[in-house]
């Protein structure tokens, strides 16, 4: 049996899959929405056509995909919605929501790096790649795009742990800032928890728990509401992630005293 991989950090935002490219600023012009005839129908080729039957299989027998409570999606049939996860895995983490949700559309929120890839940039954002954006200016047009594919009943994907850290079995701690948006749009959540159950002879097999909906407390302020609403996502998944019976890779905390262990 091969030796466990062991990762080492200083804290819950360090980044272990990050990658060196050219940083990319997403302004005021950045187009969300792509009316282009021609880019919409290479888009829905390469998004539906090509990259998701792939996609399926790799997760399939790869990861062995499941999910669990999925019926609940059904009581938002009428209405586009979020999801928020913990970030796990970097290949799977961009076609689980769009398997969970299907024929649904999922717009994932991403770092802006993601579209700074050469040719991948692309390709990215015809899975949906949806920019943070750099500044105020900007966030107006992510506002309003958002509102936009909503209202097609298309899905906002969010990963609140930001970084990915690859078969991390426990919920690290996410800001309230990425609850804003539901809150302002007044738009139901769904909680979507990775976990993992052991498998002789091969990696884990990536278990998806859904729950929700999730609704914004009118009866409070926007912050109070924001608060609300990541306390009530953020203790289900971490009630969820317990159902995980393998640590395929180790994570140990060190502090800046410690010299890492080779």
């Amino acid at each position: 049996m091969k030796d466990q991989k062991v990762y080492y950090y200083k804290s819950e935002t360090d980044d272990f899959v990050g990658q060196n490219i050219k940083k990319v600023e997403i302004n005021e012009n950045y187009k969300y929405i792509n009316k282009n005839i021609l880019w919409n129908i290479t888009s829905f080729i390469v998004y539906r056509i090509i990259a998701m039957p792939i996609a399926f299989l790799y997760c399939k027998i790869v990861f062995g995909l499941k999910f669990v409570n999925k019926k609940v999606l059904n009581e938002s049939k009428k209405s586009g919605y979020f999801t928020y996860s913990n970030h796990t895995q970097e290949i799977l983490d961009t076609f689980m929501p769009t398997f969970a949700n299907f024929p649904r559309k999922c717009q994932i929120v991403a770092h802006p790096d993601n579209i700074a890839i050469p040719f991948l940039g692309n390709f990215n954002k015809m899975m949906g790649a949806f920019p943070i954006p750099s500044d105020i200016k900007a966030m107006k047009n992510f506002l309003n795009a958002m509102e936009y594919y909503l209202d097609k009943k298309d899905v906002i994907t969010i990963y609140p742990e930001a970084h990915v850290w690859p078969y991390y079995t426990k919920i690290r701690d996410f800001a309230v800032t990425s609850f804003k948006y539901p809150v302002k749009l007044n738009k139901p959540i769904y909680a979507f928890t990775t976990t993992y159950e052991k498998r002789k002879y091969r990696r884990p097999r990536v278990v998806v728990y859904i729950d929700g909906p999730f609704y914004p407390n009118k009866d409070l302020n926007i912050k109070q509401a924001q608060q609300e609403l990541r306390d009530r996502v953020y203790n289900t998944m971490c009630m969820r992630a317990e159902k995980s019976d393998v640590e395929y890779y180790k994570y140990v905390k060190i502090d800046d005293n410690e010299v890492k262990q080779k």
